[in-house]
């Protein structure tokens, strides 16, 4: 196939805040060496931040370093935390920790409550102003390999075929855009990602990635319960002791709350449903108490990347490099990875602009792991490598306590001698259906709690329905041959959107893909249990339109 053939300096795969970080960072450090140098970024969403979904709790170290003046820029960072609160629950009672208990990493002093999406946005418009050209819209479709599997470039997706595959009157070949360096900035789970793990073998040397997956809605509260600057955390009920997982509440804006809540995917019983869990918690008394007569706007979901430093797999490769939350640059207990995403893309860029001056291209950007991993984000991660590993294995209340003695050992400049790897990826953890209890979850009430069709109907979904189904599966009778008899079809329950459903026909059992409903959250991409779920790209920018989240 003819394809069009594009070339830059520097080429990002995805627009959130590592991807943006980066064409930043690049354009400074050319304009500083007095170089021109052509930046390009894709997002497969319709405009940057459609599909941007964070808590979101701003450390803004990597704002300080990248743009001092955010401040005067008008950085969309308006309510500062004023205090903390963490409680653990039961059924129908809260306890409160006190604050002194807490370590110090655990406090949110000097952070932001914020939209990542309209932060993304913002983002945007300073590369922008510094020359980088940004395309929404365009999916990374496929990497394009030289000899020796060296990275040179992405294709994009294909336009105009119909839901069989085929070529309609509107159809466009996809792209070859090329450079000498590619950063994959998509975020976690990234389809080109997963590609370029098992293609050069990026994991041999590192554990399994862990995730999560987080729910979110956005509210408007009554004002005499809206407390601007507020943060609230909460473990325990409604998850059991082995469940990890807990919620998070933040007071900001105009009577705004995000509320939402994280389920870890290492869970073992398939009945559980992270959507319903969320909907449960919310009536807990004391969670009710808020959202009482509010108005809910938003809902959606993504998955967090868990794993820690020694998840990371090898970052750089000839050709290219993975930044941000793709690589995983989450710190679990502090509930925030924006400012090492950012750094790492920061750094990233640095690496590819100082080779692309060298002369270099298409090698391997040795300096920029390393670079990475002694920074002040990859120190920051090193000290909490060990808690996600204890959490699984110890469960939340032991795992908790454990998890608070490195962090306050870390807080006195001790740090233990060894690092705890993880044992097993989260799609190997679901027990069979008749090993495990069934979880009887109450109706919704559609006050405080709702079902997953009106939830998606919040996300502002703008699937065409007539396209390549972009969840694939590699065979596609494992669904009611395997997962059907042996876990009761998880993926109907681990999806937050309603997109698989067991059918139920004369001739047999069927699995139905609601493509349209699909959220991005990639959460089926990584929980199948037999990893028969492979998340594609669509068309043209379809999935959420994310509004404030």
């Amino acid at each position: 196939m003819q394809r069009d053939v594009m070339n830059y300096d520097l080429l990002i795969v995805g627009a959130g805040p590592a991807g943006l970080a980066a064409a930043i960072r690049a354009k400074q450090q050319a304009d500083a060496l007095g170089r021109e140098l052509s930046v390009c970024v894709l997002e497969k969403g319709a405009e940057v931040g459609a599909h941007i979904l964070s808590g979101a709790v701003l450390d803004p170290r990597a704002f300080d370093e990248l743009l001092p003046e955010w401040r005067k820029q008008g950085a969309p960072l308006a309510t500062a935390v004023t205090h903390d609160e963490f409680l653990v629950l039961d059924e129908d009672r809260s306890y409160r920790l006190p604050g002194w208990g807490l370590p110090p990493m655990l406090r949110n002093h000097g952070t932001y409550i914020a939209s990542l999406g309209e932060v993304c946005q913002w983002l945007a418009q300073q590369a922008e102003a510094l020359g980088v050209e940004i395309y929404p819209g365009f999916s990374a479709a496929e990497v394009l390999y030289g000899d020796d599997d060296v990275v040179l470039g992405v294709i994009t997706g294909d336009m105009g075929r119909d839901a069989q595959g085929r070529e309609t009157a509107q159809f466009a070949p996809g792209m070859e855009i090329r450079a000498p360096y590619t950063l994959f900035a998509e975020g976690v789970r990234g389809s080109l990602t997963r590609q370029l793990e098992d293609r050069l073998q990026l994991r041999a040397d590192s554990g399994p990635q862990k995730f999560g997956i987080g729910i979110k809605e956005v509210w408007r509260v009554p004002a005499d319960r809206h407390v601007p600057g507020l943060v609230q955390h909460t473990l325990g009920w409604p998850l059991d002791n082995r469940t990890g997982g807990g919620s998070f509440i933040y007071h900001y804006g105009e009577r705004l709350v995000a509320i939402g809540f994280v389920v870890h995917l290492d869970y073992a019983n398939p009945h559980l449903s992270p959507f319903d869990e969320f909907q449960r918690f919310k009536t807990h008394p004391a969670i009710r108490t808020l959202l009482q007569g509010g108005e809910r706007l938003s809902y959606g979901a993504r998955a967090i990347s868990e794993g820690g430093i020694q998840a990371w797999p090898r970052l750089a490769f000839p050709g290219g490099a993975l930044i941000g939350c793709g690589a995983g640059m989450v710190n679990v207990p502090r509930i925030k990875g924006t400012h090492n995403a950012m750094k790492s893309g920061m750094l990233a860029a640095e690496a590819a602009v100082a080779a692309i001056a060298a002369g270099r291209a298409q090698d391997e950007l040795a300096d920029y792991p390393a670079a990475l991993r002694t920074s002040w984000a990859g120190r920051e991660l090193d000290a909490v490598r060990n808690i996600k590993p204890m959490l699984s294995r110890l469960g939340t209340a032991a795992g908790t306590l454990a998890a608070g003695a490195e962090l306050w050992l870390a807080a006195l400049g001790a740090r233990l001698p060894w690092t705890l790897r993880h044992r097993k990826p989260d799609h190997a953890c679901l027990r069979p259906a008749n090993e495990m209890p069934r979880i009887a979850y109450p109706k919704p009430d559609h006050v405080v709690s709702f079902d997953r069709m009106s939830s998606v109907a919040l996300s502002n979904l703008t699937h065409d329905t007539d396209q390549p189904c972009h969840l694939t599966l590699t065979d596609p009778s494992v669904p009611t041959a395997l997962n059907l008899p042996r876990w009761e079809a998880p993926e109907q329950r681990y999806c937050p959107a309603g997109v698989y459903e067991i059918v139920h026909e004369a001739q047999g059992p069927r699995l139905q893909i609601n493509a349209q409903n699909c959220v991005h959250c990639k959460t089926c991409d990584i929980k199948d249990p037999t990893q028969n779920i492979v998340w594609v790209p669509p068309q043209g920018g379809s999935g959420p339109v994310y509004t404030a989240m």
